[in-house]
């Protein structure tokens, strides 16, 4: 595996940590969602990568090595010795549900040789409970998936991605790899603690949540926010909800994306099912950080070679908490997994990854998700 990383500022030229030659390149670009919205972005990263396969994605931060940048755009080009890939891209647009349009990617694979799926969605209009539910339900399915969903720092305007394209709204593009020259493994960890009363969904439907406890969900959680409900929903990345559908199950942490005032009700990543029980969470900069590397000791566990390259998606809440500390829990990372590894990755609206040990893929939110790759 080879691998090339650059970084470009506004205004500024192409920084490469690593140059060298590679042929039909897988090229990750993460970035600012204002700078990918440059109509040349496109031309400018093919002009570098002629031959290679481009997938942009906007974030909430971008991640590269052990740094975190605002305003920037970081890229990482892979070239594969053993492995093959294909990528699928789709909008949401052109699909009657979430679920359909899941199916209708993975379709497009073939399933026999499929090792792993990675991600990368729109992070505005996208349920990403049933985006994975239609990529799990195709016939013969059994790959991992990891991934996210695109951020727009803390604005929740809009979000872009694209494949071999200019950067636009409403894309989910998936990345399929084949072949078991390719060892993967992934885990996430959160670091969130829940408090104040257990509470019971009394109305939802997917993503939207109506009624806890027979209350309107946006009233209760306004009284629980008190001041910072003026700052909805910028304010609910600080405190998530808990989400357990029953007690054999694992509980999900569900991060608010938006809020309907005249409805009372809050639009949230992923599904919030009927009867859940839902506790509010809080956290802090140490226990964020050392979810971090509870993340890494995961993913690192059962691995049989040491990672090539990491890519870490990360919830925009853990940075708005970490603040000043944001790059603490990108070196807890590092420490675990080993200098050999490059990292790349983004602050997102959502995270996709297996429970540890698992193969079925979830959609998380406020964890750190790491994607650990080698052949």
């Amino acid at each position: 595996m080879k691998i090339n990383q650059a970084k470009r500022f506004k205004g500024g030229a192409w920084e490469f940590s690593q140059e060298q030659p590679l042929k039909e390149p897988l090229v990750l670009v993460f970035g600012d969602r204002y700078l990918l919205e440059n109509k040349d972005i496109f031309d400018e990263v093919k002009n570098l990568y002629p031959d290679g396969h481009i997938v942009f994605g906007s974030t909430s931060g971008e991640i590269m090595e052990t740094s975190v940048y605002e305003e920037s755009i970081a890229l990482t080009a892979i070239e594969f010795e053993r492995t093959k890939f294909s990528i699928v891209s789709e909008n949401v647009s052109n699909h009657v549900d979430i679920e359909k349009m899941g199916l209708a990617i993975s379709n497009k694979f073939q399933q026999e040789e499929l090792n792993h799926m990675f991600i990368v969605s729109d992070g505005s209009f996208v349920n990403g409970s049933g985006l994975i539910e239609g990529l799990e339900s195709a016939d013969g399915f059994k790959a991992s998936i990891t991934g996210g969903l695109c951020g727009d720092g803390a604005r929740f305007e809009k979000t872009l991605t694209s494949y071999n394209e200019n950067p636009k709204q409403g894309e989910v593009i998936a990345i399929g790899f084949y072949g078991e020259d390719l060892e993967v493994s992934y885990a996430n960890f959160g670091g969130w603690t829940p408090f104040g009363p257990e509470r019971t969904i009394t109305r939802s439907e997917g993503n939207v949540l109506f009624e806890i406890d027979g209350t309107p969900a946006l009233d209760l959680y306004k009284k629980y926010l008190g001041e910072k409900a003026d700052e909805l929903p910028k304010a609910a990345l600080l405190y998530p909800l808990t989400v357990q559908q029953n007690e054999e199950s694992e509980a999900l942490v569900r991060t608010i994306l938006n809020i309907d005032e005249e409805a009372s009700s809050m639009i949230l990543a992923g599904d919030v099912p009927l009867n859940s029980k839902v506790q509010l969470m809080m956290s802090t900069m140490d226990d964020i950080a050392e979810g971090a590397s509870n993340a890494a000791e995961l993913a690192m566990r059962d691995r049989k070679n040491q990672p090539e390259l990491a890519i870490l998606v990360s919830c925009v809440g853990r940075k708005l908490v970490l603040d000043q500390r944001t790059e603490d829990e990108i070196e807890e990372v590092a420490e675990v997994i080993g200098g050999q590894a490059k990292i790349t990755g983004f602050y997102s609206y959502g995270e996709m990854a297996p429970f540890a040990g698992k193969n079925a893929c979830q959609l998380h939110n406020q964890t750190m998700t790491l994607t650990l790759l080698s052949e």
